[in-house]
């Protein structure tokens, strides 16, 4: 329920207007001063201030200059019983969002309450929507080939450069796009992405570039492509290995004349948007197999970065761990987790074939399967990890069936024990075993009770 704060020193006023209001559906409160209204704000939130320009003590003037310097304040609408268009115009510079003159018309009032409430909303999902873009573009880590890579981007983020990312799948490409656009002096533009691996064949151009109605069959309305979305921004084309070449000529005619034309369209629409492109593949090699044009390539690869994998970064494990515990802790409304030096260990051990994305996977999954733990160690992590983990500890892979057989056990073990939240009983039981069996079973393959 919104609230509203009426600011008038007549007391039949703010009576009224408060009674009024709370007959609308809003919570509404009263001060009869500048210094009341600032010292409640202190203590809560409003999402409307109602204030008089008239006040004994400070001003209403003054009073909307100092709630306009706290964050995320409530709109103010000023109220005067015989107020000037120079008052007006000065309490607008200050940051009223609309003035009011006395005798109040209760009908204008709600309807520019209701106004300045769609107002702070669409305000603040724009500050929570920035505040998200930005997580998106933080770069965890402190080795240096990630040293190097944010120094690289601070450099570069600042001109209209194309930019041409390289590395595997999952080692974050799409993070150092956002980073880019993030630095850029477009960052208050849109960012646009479109995943060519993910677009058949025969959408891409429609997705990229846009169409008029009755195009093609099932085009049944005109539609913006990605190109023209990104006017005064960024386009980040992900996996451009895997476009087309019919694509990646129109693509290439694009960036030389900066304008396109949609599917259908006879008109040209002319686009400045900066180019930030990924792959996961050679390109010169794709070039040599003619998969890829030459004269695209050279127009995308005026920037080149390489994302490394994560198994050449293994100091940043433990950096990105902890982080995306935090992460996933928040997202799922649990309390503060810890990830202890044994589960650290086994994930700097594991080879990590899925980069960064493998291990953001496999945190979210000991914090949803988990929801309860508060430390998190070496049981909870994915038998496969653990697994992979230990074989490279030991420097070798098994030598005997014996030993195979034995690791399989060991995780095994792990794994139902994990699933009983350590109950031995309960876990002897699920593997048909008695208890008595099941302990000597542990202390021969070296697995503690506590584990």
């Amino acid at each position: 329920m919104p609230s509203i704060l009426i600011v008038d020193d007549e007391s039949g006023i703010r009576q009224s207007l408060q009674g009024a209001l709370e007959d609308e559906g809003y919570k509404a409160a009263v001060a009869q001063s500048g210094e009341e209204c600032l010292e409640m704000l202190r203590k809560r939130s409003f999402d409307v201030i109602l204030l008089d320009i008239w006040l004994t003590g400070i001003d209403g003037l003054e009073t909307l200059q100092k709630i306009k310097e706290m964050d995320s304040g409530p709109e103010v609408i000023m109220i005067s019983g015989h107020g000037t268009i120079e008052t007006a115009v000065r309490a607008t510079k200050f940051g009223a969002f609309d003035f009011l003159e006395k005798p109040l018309s209760l009908e204008k009032t709600l309807i520019l309450i209701k106004n300045a409430i769609d107002t702070r909303r669409l305000r603040q999902e724009n500050v929570d929507l920035k505040r998200q873009l930005q997580s998106k573009s933080v770069i965890v880590g402190d080795s240096i080939p990630m040293k190097a890579l944010r120094q690289q981007i601070m450099l570069m983020a600042p001109t209209n450069g194309r930019v041409l990312i390289y590395g595997e799948s999952g080692t974050g490409k799409e993070l150092v796009a956002h980073a880019i656009h993030a630095q850029s002096l477009r960052q208050d533009a849109l960012f646009v992405e479109l995943n060519c691996a993910a677009i058949p064949e025969d959408l891409i151009e429609s997705e990229l570039f846009g169409h008029v109605k009755a195009s093609f069959p099932g085009a049944t309305g005109d539609k913006e492509g990605k190109f023209q979305k990104a006017h005064g921004g960024t386009l980040f084309l992900d996996e451009v290995g895997d476009m087309s070449l019919k694509t990646q000529s129109k693509v290439l005619r694009t960036l030389d004349e900066q304008r396109f034309t949609p599917v259908g369209s006879e008109e040209a629409v002319t686009v400045d948007a900066r180019l930030i492109a990924s792959t996961n593949k050679d390109l010169e090699e794709e070039i040599s197999k003619g998969n890829f044009r030459e004269d695209l390539f050279y127009r995308l690869n005026v920037i080149p970065f390489y994302v490394p994998p994560l198994r050449e970064r293994k100091e940043d494990i433990p950096l990105l761990a902890r982080h995306f515990l935090k992460e996933f802790s928040l997202a799922y409304g649990r309390r503060p987790r810890e990830i202890v030096d044994d589960a650290i260990e086994t994930l700097m051990r594991y080879s990590w074939p899925g980069n960064v994305r493998e291990l953001r996977n496999v945190i979210e999954r000991i914090v949803i399967m988990n929801p309860t733990t508060s430390r998190f160690d070496r049981k909870h992590l994915p038998p496969l990890v653990y697994r992979d983990g230990s074989r490279r500890a030991a420097g070798t892979e098994f030598s005997t069936l014996h030993q195979a057989r034995a690791a399989y056990e060991r995780d095994y073990i792990l794994k139902k024990l994990d699933e009983n939240h350590g109950n031995v009983s309960r876990t002897a039981e699920v593997l048909g075993l008695e208890r008595s069996h099941l302990y000597r079973k542990m202390k021969t393959l070296g697995i503690a009770a506590k584990e």
